[in-house]
């Protein structure tokens, strides 16, 4: 077994013994009245234990909805207060003494302030477990030959805490490594994109025929697919059991941005590999549980989570398949009161039945994030999502 898999205990055991249970759900994708109860139950130990260590959010809750009487299931979630990612761009806000914090990361935007993100020793592991049961749902650990890589992401060096490069060199953990390549190399003074080099990777790795697999932001493997035709370059045929999984967006090029299926296809055309190996996964530095597409490419939630959809007018709860702000649920972090984030991203929910392939949680759609494009708010996005629904 996989050493991410492997148990990992709360803080208090007392205080929060249904975290405990419900963090220990191995399957990523259950549902039940019975998981319902207890995820409100886990919330509102986690509430209780970020309003025992955190001022901040104390005065949060005592104002709340919620301040009266605890959560019975999971259609009380709405009662929540929750705090705008934004808040975290701004200040640094704990439930946990300095000393406790094991890993302190940034959020990957290209400008402007970034959120400041910490974790203790539970956050941290049972995070970690989360994408390692994900990617073991999907059949992605344990494979034994090793691995060719290829990071979409900034190299290391001493003092980058961006979290998107942290989680791709855990994700090298999930099979054995074989060679790394970044895409945006440490230059002594910043990094730099080098396409040339993600180029001869591919190449080198397409004359190996072992796996490999591409992880990380999907801008910089589109440039390098863009140059491959720029020079001349014929399609590749990468092994079939390679894999693409991105994350985080297309941040500071959005107006470059080339939709999911037409990325997908040109992928599979000049690399080789099969649509249902490549994916996109979701998450944020202000919540670090893992959406992941299903083959169908819907992003699904997992069991250790909930998704509320917000009202771009009034912040009021959506149906299924209206468009607003989304509020991600969660009791698993207990280093920082981020249980309950509004961000500033515009989604649309839908039931597990639209999308046919066989996941019983609901999956959303992303329309757009803060800082669409260099010259496009996500005001202007909420703006036109308002017009449209006039």
């Amino acid at each position: 077994m996989n050493q991410y898999l492997g148990p990992v205990s709360v803080p208090d055991p007392d205080a929060l013994a249904a975290v405990q249970r419900l963090c220990d759900i191995a399957e990523p994708y259950v549902v039940g009245p019975d998981n319902d109860r207890l995820f409100a139950q886990a919330m509102n130990e986690s509430n209780a234990w970020h309003a025992a260590r955190s001022p901040f959010f104390a005065r949060m809750l005592a104002d709340s909805a919620a301040a009266d009487r605890p959560l019975e299931d999971v259609a009380d979630l709405h009662r929540l207060p929750f705090v705008h990612a934004n808040f975290f761009k701004a200040h640094e806000v704990v439930s946990i003494p300095t000393g406790d914090v094991k890993l302190h990361v940034t959020s990957s935007g290209t400008t402007g302030q970034k959120s400041q993100m910490f974790f203790d020793n539970w956050t941290l592991r049972n995070g970690q477990r989360i994408v390692a049961r994900v990617f073991d749902h999907y059949g992605w650990i344990g494979e034994s030959e090793p691995v060719n890589y290829l990071l979409s992401n900034y190299q290391p060096r001493p003092g980058l805490n961006l979290g998107s490069s942290f989680t791709d060199e855990y994700l090298c953990h999930f099979a054995p490594v074989r060679s790394v390549e970044y895409a945006l190399k440490h230059t002594g003074n910043g990094h730099e994109f080098d396409p040339f080099g993600c180029v001869r990777a591919l190449i080198r790795y397409a004359e190996e025929g072992a796996p490999v697999r591409i992880l990380g932001f999907p801008s910089f493997l589109s440039f390098t697919l863009d140059r491959m035709r720029e020079l001349g370059i014929p399609p590749l045929e990468l092994s079939p059991r390679s894999l693409v999984v991105f994350g985080g967006g297309w941040k500071g090029h959005a107006d470059k941005q080339v939709a999911k299926p037409e990325l997908y296809q040109r992928i599979h055309d000049q690399l080789g590999i099969p649509d249902e190996r490549i994916r996109d996964g979701f998450g944020a530095a202000e919540h670090s549980v893992l959406y992941m597409e299903c083959p169908r490419h819907r992003l699904h939630v997992p069991t250790w989570s909930r998704m509320l959809v917000r009202s771009v007018r009034t912040l009021e709860p959506l149906p299924y398949g209206e468009p607003g702000y989304a509020q991600f649920v969660s009791p698993y972090i207990t280093s920082v009161p981020a249980q309950s984030v509004l961000m500033g991203d515009l989604v649309t929910q839908h039931g597990p039945e639209e999308c046919g392939c066989g996941l019983p949680t609901p999956w959303f759609t992303v329309h757009g994030r803060a800082g669409l494009s260099r010259n496009r708010s996500c005001a202007i996005a909420a703006a036109e999502l308002i017009k449209g629904k006039s």
